[in-house]
């Protein structure tokens, strides 16, 4: 079975900015892979590339066995990061237009996003004009534009960015339903959490190349087990200074200790039990927070 997508050694260049350096990886049909990244560094060029938008200088792009662009394109479905909608259109006929543009008749294109539309709690909004909905509302309706179609590989660009929680959950919940009814789904984040909850596979981007890539549960495993999850009663402000200790991730409620390679978890035990009441200790895989953090060194790319 051909990859869903296929990408060899892309480089892409803006004048003395080289955005994507080399970038290479392949995505299996069926997957729910990550791109995550910093802010600039070089995803949002990758996905375009992709897409057609944008050519490469050099490398190869292939989507679902073929060139990008041309008899793939209605084939991919596409949430952009930035907002693509035409304001002025009421809801209901800027989606039966986008139907058509993939090949629908205007009755079918119609019908398919007036049921997304109910779906995701727009079904009162489809005759009013886009500029009269909310962020997170233009979100849901840019959302239905990239899945008209039934896209076999599906492109979400940040697609949580603009959704409270509860939307956030809703959206979750149907990009697992459109992954287990077949379709790929890549998508870009710079938010580790999300990434972590919902992808098998994930590439780190860093200043324009692949940093660290491959299944999550390998990907995890390479940074053993030397994070530690720790509750207590008492002034922690000690933690840091430790031996051993490589960093500290202050949640509020609980740390997230980091060990250096070699240290002993039971010595951290010991300093803890001697200064604070501790009601959790728990030695973890590294969150993905942490491994994104220790990758790019903690320093966002060049825009």
């Amino acid at each position: 079975m051909e990859p869903a997508l296929s990408l060899r050694d892309l480089v892409k260049t803006f004048g003395s900015h080289r955005a994507v350096d080399g970038v290479s990886l392949e995505v299996a049909q069926g997957l729910i892979f990550g791109l995550i990244g910093p802010n600039g560094a070089g995803k949002t060029t990758t996905i375009r590339m992709i897409l057609d938008i944008i050519r490469p200088d050099s490398g190869e792009v292939r989507v679902l066995g073929l060139p990008a662009g041309g008899a793939a394109r209605d084939r991919v479905g596409y949430l952009p990061e930035e907002r693509g909608l035409y304001r002025k259109t009421k809801v209901l006929e800027m989606l039966e237009f986008q139907g058509a543009i993939k090949g629908a008749s205007p009755a079918a294109a119609r019908r398919e996003a007036a049921g997304w539309l109910d779906r995701l709690g727009l079904g009162e909004w489809k005759d009013r004009k886009v500029e009269d909905l909310s962020k997170g509302m233009q979100q849901k309706a840019q959302f239905v534009g990239a899945v008209m179609g039934k896209p076999e590989l599906l492109i979400l660009d940040e697609p949580f960015a603009g959704l409270d929680p509860v939307n956030q959950n809703l959206f979750k919940d149907v990009i697992l339903d459109l992954n287990r009814a077949g379709a790929t789904i890549v998508f870009s984040t710079h938010q580790m959490e999300t990434a972590e909850r919902l992808c098998r596979e994930i590439a780190l981007i860093n200043r324009g190349r692949i940093v660290l890539g491959g299944p999550l549960a390998a990907v995890k495993s390479r940074f053993g087990r030397n994070s530690v999850l720790v509750e207590y009663d008492g002034d922690g402000g000690f933690l840091r200074s430790l031996p051993g200790v490589a960093r500290v991730d202050d949640y509020g409620g609980y740390r997230e200790v980091r060990l250096r390679d070699g240290a002993d978890p039971q010595a951290l035990l010991r300093a803890l039990v001697e200064k604070v009441a501790v009601r959790r200790f728990e030695i973890v895989e590294p969150t993905l927070h942490n491994i994104f953090i220790e990758q790019v060194g903690g320093k966002p790319a060049d825009a």
